[in-house]
């Protein structure tokens, strides 16, 4: 499961870039009850999402000539430039080379060989979000891709990433679960879904999609729809799991929530 505790290849940040700030605001602000707060004139508009005084995610202005809305997913490293370095012998490519964010870490931008986005974040005086797996924050990923066995070599060269098959709970196949290195299932951060299986998906290509927890997916998917969103997948059962919903904010940017089950006492 997701922490705070980040270690190497574990997502530990995440932000949305949307055309329209304030519209965006507005939105997350109603459907997850976050505040935004900007990071000052020097941050170019860029700023956090907060939820009772942590951090939940980063927020900016995107106009739409330059990317179209979309969450990205950060992920740990130790080294930015190795990271880079790795990502270009590995097929992918650097969108934005590594950078210094002031005194609180390095980060760079990168897409998979599939084309999938994904960035990371070399912690120095900022280790991550400060709050995932609560209520309206983020609890899951999930990566869309045509080949996921060329996915997990990938990531597992780059960023160390390890992957396990599970059955479905309903039966109908498996599905590949993704840790940090040595973490084992317990670790686990997110999931990988062939393409194929979800035609739905396939127009946005390969990419990674944000899960935030939620206390009732239903009530949640209903309310986006009102303040201008989308349900692009109503909400389902996964047993054993939990209810689940694929969301489009009202500029684009896609996301999905749960509602977990709890999980087994020993």
């Amino acid at each position: 499961m997701l922490t705070t505790r980040y270690v190497t290849g574990a997502p530990n940040w995440l932000d949305l870039g949307t055309p329209d700030l304030q519209g965006a605001e507005s939105f997350y602000g109603t459907l997850f009850g976050w505040r935004f707060r900007s990071a000052g004139p020097e941050a170019g508009g860029y700023g956090m999402f907060r939820l009772d005084d942590r951090t939940v995610a980063g927020g900016m202005t995107v106009p739409p000539d330059q990317a179209p809305p979309g969450w990205m997913v950060y992920f740990r490293t130790p080294d930015a430039d190795a990271t880079a370095a790795a990502v270009r012998e590995g097929g992918g490519s650097v969108l934005f080379e590594p950078m210094d964010v002031f005194g609180l870490g390095r980060m760079a931008v990168f897409t998979d060989p599939g084309g999938a986005g994904f960035a990371v974040w070399q912690p120095r005086a900022l280790e991550g979000l400060e709050l995932v797996n609560d209520p309206h924050s983020l609890c899951w990923t999930e990566l869309y891709t045509h080949d996921p066995a060329a996915a997990m070599a990938f990531y597992g060269t780059v960023l160390g990433m390890e992957s396990s098959a599970v059955p479905w709970p309903d039966g109908t196949g498996t599905y590949l679960l993704l840790s940090p290195a040595g973490g084992g299932d317990d670790s686990s951060f997110g999931g990988v879904v062939p393409l194929a299986a979800e035609p739905a998906e396939a127009d946005e290509g390969p990419h990674w999609v944000p899960y935030f927890e939620v206390p009732d997916t239903a009530t949640t998917a209903a309310r986006a729809e009102r303040l201008g969103g989308t349900v692009r997948l109503a909400p389902a059962d996964m047993g054993g799991v939990g209810r689940f919903a694929r969301l489009t904010d009202p500029y684009g940017a896609r996301f999905a929530v749960i509602t977990s089950t709890p999980a087994k006492q020993p």
